[in-house]
């Protein structure tokens, strides 16, 4: 157990001394930053990391449309995103049946959340085509109309879809459907570098140390 653990040691120094010696430019990491804030949406963030860094060749304009759709939709105001999907990409809702679908719910469960409860019955009428087309739609247009069956909603089995974090779900979906529309990648390369190096350490670097928890780095020895 002993020449276990002093191998460990052995490996976990040889590996610092490896990651001290690795050069990373500070360019390439403004560059993953920014890809972040660009990629997410974050416009004002964007704008100053862009001023504070240097880093160019953004395109401030279609950050910030993406941006205020973000917002729209997590103020619940799906009406308005809606016009700013289609201003940005009158294709995008075309190409994307399961984003509409999803904006057209949320716009009832809205409509739902603020009392007006014959506006949302008459917009389900809208609704309802394009779930009997689809199983899945379906299902989700019904536990919607759950929510319309009780005077408290809170006693509805489905009641977590008035849960705020919904919104920013959807936000997320509608982000990533204009990104493709412009070719983009609708995940950060943070987002990849951590996966890859989640995989690595899984798979390939099982004889180095593992980082434990990646909100608050911490390293684990391997025996």
């Amino acid at each position: 157990m002993n020449d276990d653990l002093n191998s460990a040691k052995h490996r976990y120094d040889l590996w610092k001394q490896d990651l001290h010696a690795t050069l990373i430019r500070k360019e390439d990491m403004n560059k993953i930053i920014m890809n972040y804030f660009v990629t997410e949406g974050f416009a004002e963030v964007a704008d100053k990391f862009r001023m504070e860094s240097g880093t160019n060749h953004i395109d401030f304009q279609t950050i910030m449309e993406r941006d205020a759709t973000r917002q729209a939709i997590e103020d619940g105001d799906i009406e308005h995103a809606i016009e700013k999907i289609k201003a940005f990409n009158p294709k995008i809702l075309d190409a994307n049946p399961q984003l509409s679908f999803h904006l057209q719910i949320q716009n009832t469960i809205e409509l739902i959340r603020k009392g007006r409860i014959m506006e949302a019955l008459e917009f389900t009428k809208e609704v309802a085509p394009r779930g009997e087309k689809n199983p899945e739609f379906l299902g989700e247009l019904e536990r919607t109309l759950t929510l319309l069956a009780f005077e408290d909603v809170t006693q509805c089995p489905h009641r977590h879809l008035l849960d705020m974090s919904l919104r920013n779900i959807l936000a997320q979906e509608a982000n990533a459907a204009m990104l493709i529309s412009q070719n983009y990648h609708p995940d950060p390369i943070l987002s990849h570098l951590l996966k890859m190096l989640k995989w690595l350490q899984d798979v390939v670097l099982f004889r180095y140390p593992r980082v434990a928890d990646f909100t608050n780095p911490t390293y684990s020895l391997r025996i």
